[in-house]
């Protein structure tokens, strides 16, 4: 089983940067695919971020494994392999491995994910993290989440397989959640219910409905998704105002 640092080193080298042309210690956003894997709408959130003053960082989690996008949407995508709670080792190794960074300022760090990669950081922040191999790594309550200020999840998987979607948030950054009008892995009422639950424990959220389906800021020709580029430009201007209020 992989340590943190072992999984991070693993992580790196697919990891996309994206930022300001310089070496001052800058806040950082670590951006996690969707079950389908790297999509050409991550690097638009990043040009969003870095327009921000920010520093982003696209994780892939499926190079490392040596995992291609076929063997995702039959593997992953259907729940048989790296479900949420072992993508939630990927966001905190990834949260570790940035954090650590001279060019980046460790006390201002948020999170986004699309999906699947939402599942596993909403994984991450209910895990208590006490026992050795929690989120499939060895080492798991050997990192600190202090930095962690914000979570940008869109459309994140609160599905049947997401077992820990109603468990509190022990960690609780400032978040917003975008809920697809459309959505044909959950309802609206479903995710605002889940994110209620989580406002009345305690965490800092803000729900917005986008008028599209699943996946609506990915090109895509799988049905019943549906791109839409006007409503992918609002979400993007929406994830760069978030990070600016950080």
């Amino acid at each position: 089983m992989d340590t943190l640092s072992e999984r991070w080193a693993k992580l790196l080298p697919n990891t996309i940067v994206v930022g300001p042309d310089d070496a001052r210690p800058r806040p950082a956003v670590i951006l996690f695919h969707g079950c389908g894997g790297m999509r050409p709408h991550l690097p638009l959130y990043a040009a969003a971020a870095r327009a921000a003053g920010w520093r982003a960082f696209i994780v892939d989690s499926y190079a490392p494994r040596g995992w291609g996008r076929m063997f995702a949407l039959s593997m992953v995508c259907t729940g048989a392999t790296l479900r949420g709670h072992d993508r939630g080792g990927d966001v905190l190794a990834a949260i570790q491995g940035v954090s650590a960074r001279a060019d980046v300022d460790a006390s201002k760090i948020a999170v986004a994910g699309w999906s699947h990669g939402g599942w596993g950081i909403m994984e991450l922040l209910a895990a208590p993290r006490t026992r050795p191999g929690e989120l499939g790594v060895a080492d798991a309550g050997s990192a600190s989440l202090a930095g962690v200020k914000g979570a940008w999840l869109a459309y994140p998987y609160v599905g049947f397989m997401a077992t820990a979607r109603t468990r509190p948030w022990l960690h609780k950054p400032r978040a917003e959640v975008v809920i697809a009008r459309s959505d044909h892995l959950t309802t609206v009422r479903n995710a605002e219910r889940i994110f209620t639950d989580h406002r009345k424990q305690g965490a800092h959220i803000e729900t917005w409905i986008a008028e599209g389906t699943h996946s609506f800021d990915e090109p895509t020709g799988a049905m019943p998704m549906r791109h839409d580029p006007a409503l992918t430009q609002v979400a993007v201007g929406r994830f760069e105002a978030f990070l600016r209020g950080l």
